[in-house]
Formats: C-alpha cells, structure tokens, sequence
C-alpha cells in the first residue's frame, strides 16, 4: 500500500475503496471503512494536514456523539472551548439543556481538528496518498480505474469523492449540481493588526461584518460582507485594506494576514449521491455559506451513513441495493441544511423589512419550544430516517443511555466503539434472541436501564424491550425480541443469515 507520505508499495496497490479527499468528511469515512475491517485508500492533494485558509470553527453536539460512538470524542472535547450559546439569524439563545450529553457547542478550529483526526486514522493504519489528486477515473465491470494526478492508477470496487465544492469525482461522474447562484460574499482573513479595533458585529445597507478573537493570545479574524461579483480573482491584502476602509474608515494598523479567503451564499445540492460505483460525501455533494456552521459535521455524518455500507457492500454481506439508502437518508438531511442556511442568509439582509423580521425571530427564540426546534435541527439531533411506522425511536439516533451490563456501567455510545451494529435488550426478563446467525455482524447485549428516554422535539418516551442500534447510531427496529420483524429487520440492514 502506501504511507503517510505517500510512497507506494507495488505489491499491495489496489484497495476496496479510494477516498478522493483527506479533509474531515474523508478521514471520517476511511475511519469507518477501517474499523469494519475494509482497506481504503485517501488521495490528498496536500503533503499534510495544514490548512492554508478559513475553515469550520467548531463542532456541535451530533457530531460530538458521533465521534463518542467511537471512542474519540474526548480528544477533541480537550482540545476545544465548549460554549453553551449559539445563534440563527443574528438571534443568540442558550442551547445547555437539549437531551444531550454534549449539549454544548465545541469551538475548536477546523485546522487543530483536522490534526486530531489524522492522528487517529494513521493509529487505525489508514493509508493516505499525498501531493496528488483524484484525476478521473473509468469504470469497467465491476471495479473503477482511479486515475492520479502523478499518473498512477489505483483499482478499487468502489471511489467516493470527499474531494470539495468544486469535487473532480462528481463532474467526472456527471452528476449534476444544482441549485442557488451566488448573490453576495464574504471577505474572511486571520490577521495581525497594530490598532484596536471594534470587537464584535458591525451592520451596514451593505450587509454584516465581524471582528473577534477567542482569547488574547490567538490571531484576529475578521469578515467583511461584499457585493458578489462573478469572477473576481483571489483576495489579497489590497482588498482587505480597502474592505477595512470602506466599513471601518481605519485600516486599524493591519500588519499582515496569515491567510485571506472569500466565500459567498451559493447553495447546491448533487442530484444524487450515487452513480453506480461512485459515491459523493461531504462538499462533494453540498455547499452552503457558513451561517450555522454546519458544513463539517453534515460531512462528518455523511461518511458515518456511508462507512457500514460500503463495507457490508465490499465485503458481500449486503446487496449492492444497500448503497441507495445512503443517498435516500442523507439527501434529505443535506436539503434541509440548504434550505436554513439560506434561510439564515435573507434575515441577515440590512433593511427595515428585514429587521422587522429579525425581531419576530428574536421574539420566537425566546420561547422554549421554538428554541429547541431550531437547536435542534442546527445540530442534527432531531435527524429521521423514514424506516416505518413504530416506536418514537425508530430512525432517530438512540440516546447515550446510562447501561448496566454483567455488573458493570456503560454507556450505549461506548457500546459503538467498535462501528457494529448493537441488539440491545433492556428487558431483563425476554427470552434470548438467538443471534447466531448474525453474530458475526451484531452484537447481542443484554443490559438493565431506566424504563424512559427523551427523544429531542418529541419528549419522554417509554423504552422498548429492544431495540436494534446501526452502527451509525440510528435505530433500524424496536420491539419484543420475539417479534417476526426482528429477522427481517437483520437482513434488511445487515444481510441474509445464511450468506
């Protein structure tokens, strides 16, 4: 295979999966892949893991769980600033008691989280390729010919473009893109200035813009909203110096900038997130401005729903049919982060109307059950999947309940670390389910918890006898373990039992 650096060993170059991309949505993705035991492959354009720009700055609660259903939340929980404030719409609201062990948002740059995860997928001996792209690919029967930058060639069953906004995979797929053009941007840059200037939001008829630090030691960062203009050229300080100017009427001693980017409201969503055997995550298959700051963790989520199928699918445990539902789940999910950042978008607009709007807005959050709505969609914590009709918690994530097991306390997320499915039974008195032809691919629990859970905008709900926990942390089936349904179920997530 390959190392960290990217040299190739010839007698071990063909992979299951080549991962087109080595930012948060990718790494996640060959983390799954890796723990369900199926060798990818990451193609990097970078010789490592720094960023030369503005990325996401933080994380919220979801994502938190999802890296807690695999042992690694900690490390990042460390690493950042949790805060317990959040806002939409230039409205700020509490978010500390959504149902929720995490309910809090973790500020922590996308760049010093970028580190982290690198750091744990080479410990799960993940291969990445660096200082080359994903060129293009060709299909043949039933492999794809990945195509390098450098002229090298990987074959693999299956290639997923985690590779962008401007994503080499998908126009190679000729999947469209479509959706909203731009129609205002933003200037963003981490600066050095000798001045003081005003910390904080600062409105105008031209839109908002924003100065802030974290901490008295960290870099300045400022954005300066601008009229959209269809192919400027890259930002340099000559632009920031102006757009400083022209909001500011100071330049506030600006020394230098670490890095200077622009980013603008354009939304679009691929029409789909499959093509046969070529499959999009992350930006590849949705961009959106910032507002919310959902971009990452919708990624993140993305290859968590994608990783246990592939896999089942590579390793023929599964149908090939089982990728669809990658695309039937997360589509939706996608759409919806489309439809509030754009939201979000028009409120922000600096005029009479809109403040008007803005104060409805205000008004709205300050009520508790619009509040959590809105927390909760930002955060993906009310996220269903349409598996049927049954239980409140059929297709929604399964709360980290408080678990005993043979004795001992556990947590359901800790019963995730190893990315299987769970058959968690939490009657103590049901008859075994026999598992056996499944064991290989779920784990039979049986566990004493309380007898309710709150599932977020829905409230207490009564715990099922069992419940059937992807190793997504969604729940595909609730009921008696003596229910006909409960084989199905397992076949239909986890394949036939007599494969």
């Amino acid at each position: 295979m390959a190392n960290e650096t990217g040299s190739m060993d010839a007698a071990n170059t063909d992979p299951a999966v080549v991962i087109a991309g080595g930012g948060p949505t990718g790494m996640m993705l060959a983390a799954e892949l890796k723990l369900a035991g199926v060798d990818a492959v990451i193609v990097e354009r970078r010789a490592n893991q720094d960023l030369d720009g503005s990325r996401a700055g933080g994380l919220h609660p979801r994502s938190i769980e999802v890296l807690d259903q695999r042992g690694v939340a900690e490390r990042v929980i460390n690493a950042g600033q949790p805060g317990a404030v959040f806002g939409f719409g230039q409205s700020m609201f509490p978010v500390g008691d959504l149902p929720t062990r995490h309910s809090y948002v973790l500020a922590l740059w996308q760049s010093e989280f970028e580190q982290l995860m690198a750091a744990w997928v080479a410990e799960l001996g993940v291969t990445t390729l660096r200082n080359r792209e994903v060129a293009g690919f060709t299909e043949h029967e039933g492999n794809v010919e990945v195509h390098l930058s450098d002229g090298a060639t990987l074959r693999a069953q299956y290639l997923v473009g985690c590779d962008g906004g401007r994503s080499v995979v998908r126009k190679a797929a000729g999947i469209d893109f479509p959706g909203l053009p731009a129609t205002t941007s933003w200037l963003i840059a981490e600066v050095e200035m000798d001045g003081d200037p005003p910390m904080g939001f600062t409105h105008t008829s031209e839109g908002s813009h924003a100065i802030g630090r974290r901490g008295p030691d960290e870099p300045i960062r400022l954005v300066i909203q601008q009229p959209y203009v269809p192919g400027a050229p890259e930002p340099g300080m000559d632009e920031l110096r102006a757009g400083l100017r022209h909001v500011y009427d100071s330049e506030f001693g600006l020394r230098r900038a670490g890095w200077i980017s622009r980013f603008t409201d354009a939304t679009r969503q691929a029409a789909t997130y499959r093509r046969g055997r070529i499959l999009l995550a992350g930006d590849a298959a949705h961009i959106h401005p910032p507002q919310g700051g959902q971009g990452m963790g919708t990624g993140i989520q993305d290859a968590v729903n994608l990783g246990w199928k592939l896999a089942q699918v590579v390793e023929g445990t599964s149908p090939d049919a089982l990728l669809d539902t990658y695309h039937d789940e997360r589509h939706p999910v996608g759409a919806r982060v489309l439809q509030n950042t754009r939201a979000s978008v028009a409120i922000g607009i600096q005029d009479e109307q809109h403040q008007a709007l803005r104060e409805i807005m205000g008004d709205l959050l300050s009520l508790d059950d619009a509040r959590r709505k809105i927390a909760s969609m930002l955060f993906a914590l009310d996220v269903h999947y349409d598996l049927g009709q049954g239980h409140p918690l059929l297709g929604r994530r399964m709360p980290d309940l408080d678990l005993e097991v043979d004795g001992r306390p556990t947590r359901v997320f800790e019963l995730l670390h190893d990315a299987r499915a769970v058959l968690l039974c939490l009657d103590a008195r049901a008859e075994r389910f026999d598992g056996n032809p499944w064991m290989d691919r779920v784990n039979t629990i049986t566990a004493a918890a309380g007898s309710r859970c709150e599932v977020p905008l829905i409230g207490m709900v009564d715990l099922p006898p069992a419940v059937l926990i992807r190793p997504d942390g969604h729940v595909a089936w609730t009921g008696d373990l003596s229910d006909p349904e409960l084989p199905d179920a397992l076949t239909r997530w986890f394949g036939a039992a007599d494969r």
